[in-house]
């Protein structure tokens, strides 16, 4: 087979603080031993990928054209991100669609004709290499934009109760619970009878997870916020949380409410507060903002960042081949995924477009369709 051509969404930092998103044309090698060539028919939008293709540029302001946004980046983003300085970086964790090509590797050729998701760099892209060892075959009846979001959200999901088990806790929170992704962690709480809170942000919000069966969800607009959280907290028994949201003081809120349920049930007073252990995960970063931390929730407590990928390699592969097979049976179910619009490549770095899906509103998620 010759080389294939391709359009390709890449990213580029300039020394200056110039941050250019393109679309580029390139050519594409035939697959050898365990690669396989995908024609990309659906790719979703996933903050993770907004990180790498904007950061904290300024897209309000950025120069628009065919196919290409050139944005300003503020001087310390720059500095932080020194190392990736003039490259070119492929944009897209992950994507579904027809392998059209495949290497001699028996596992390779057994992908050849089908269609599969799969989790790599560069997914914003009409083809694309990959190792069909980091495939899903989708299922008979499931389509690349069902499949298309089958790895950083269930995953993800999985992996919080996965993990609440692991550290010996029994209920958890969730927050930005509204998103695909929080739809999809009731879904699997209810399946597996794990008692969740869900922090949301508006009323439309609560009606939404309380439409798909959750027990316990509180709004952060109400005026009894902090008591609904507290007596959420106190039902459950949550000692875990994973937060979407990184800035401001959410987290600490949590922390807090933790604390006070953890209070009632202590047999007296300690200036060091209870023992009851809570910890606090940030996976995501949709405030921008300082975390603060107030300290009112004792000393028993830790906050740290919260991963898929070093998390998948730490339980192994037979642990994550059993968390993926959940996630293929289940697509269509607990793992599927709804989308606020399909977009081209083009239509994708358009000015209406940018400031629509990096506005990365809770359940407002984008799909692009690389081939149209």
């Amino acid at each position: 087979m010759s080389d294939a051509r391709n359009l390709q969404l890449v990213s580029t930092l300039g020394a200056d603080g110039r941050l250019i998103a393109e679309l580029v044309e390139e050519a594409v090698p035939a697959p050898t031993g365990h690669e396989v060539l995908l024609r990309v028919e659906a790719a979703p939008i996933n903050p993770s990928d907004l990180g790498l293709l904007f950061g904290p540029a300024d897209v309000a302001n950025a120069d628009y054209a065919a196919g290409r946004i050139v944005a300003q980046m503020p001087e310390p983003a720059v500095k932080a991100m020194a190392a990736r300085v003039g490259q070119a970086m492929p944009v897209g964790l992950e994507g579904a669609g027809l392998v059209i090509a495949a290497g001699d590797a028996p596992e390779a050729q057994a992908l050849l004709g089908k269609r599969v998701a799969c989790f790599g760099s560069g997914m914003f892209a009409q083809v694309r290499i990959v190792d069909a060892r980091a495939c899903i075959d989708l299922p008979e009846g499931v389509s690349s934009e069902q499949g298309a979001s089958a790895f950083v959200n269930p995953l993800t999901a999985l992996s919080f109760v996965e993990v609440m088990r692991r550290d010996g806790h029994s209920a958890l929170v969730h927050t930005a619970a509204a998103s695909n992704l929080g739809q999809m962690l009731v879904r699997i709480c209810k399946e597996d009878g794990v008692p969740l809170v869900n922090v949301v942000r508006s009323p439309a919000q609560v009606a939404i997870l309380k439409g798909i069966g959750a027990e316990y969800v509180v709004d952060t607009s109400a005026e009894g916020f902090i008591d609904d959280l507290v007596a959420a907290i106190e039902a459950t028994g949550a000692t875990v949380a994973f937060d979407a949201i990184g800035g401001g003081k959410l987290g600490s809120q949590i922390l807090w409410a933790m604390e006070q349920v953890a209070n009632r049930k202590a047999g007296g007073f300690s200036r060091y507060g209870t023992n009851s252990q809570k910890h606090l995960f940030i996976y995501g970063a949709l405030d921008l903002s300082p975390t603060i931390l107030n300290r009112n929730f004792g000393f028993s407590w830790d906050v740290s960042a919260f991963l898929l990928m070093p998390f998948l390699e730490k339980i192994g592969h037979h642990n994550a081949d059993r968390l993926r097979t959940r996630v293929r049976d289940g697509l269509t179910t607990t793992f599927a995924s709804s989308y606020k619009a399909k977009v081209t490549l083009e239509q994708a770095l358009s000015r209406d477009c940018v400031l629509e899906y990096n506005a990365r509103r809770t359940g407002e998620k984008y799909l692009v369709l690389p081939n149209g």
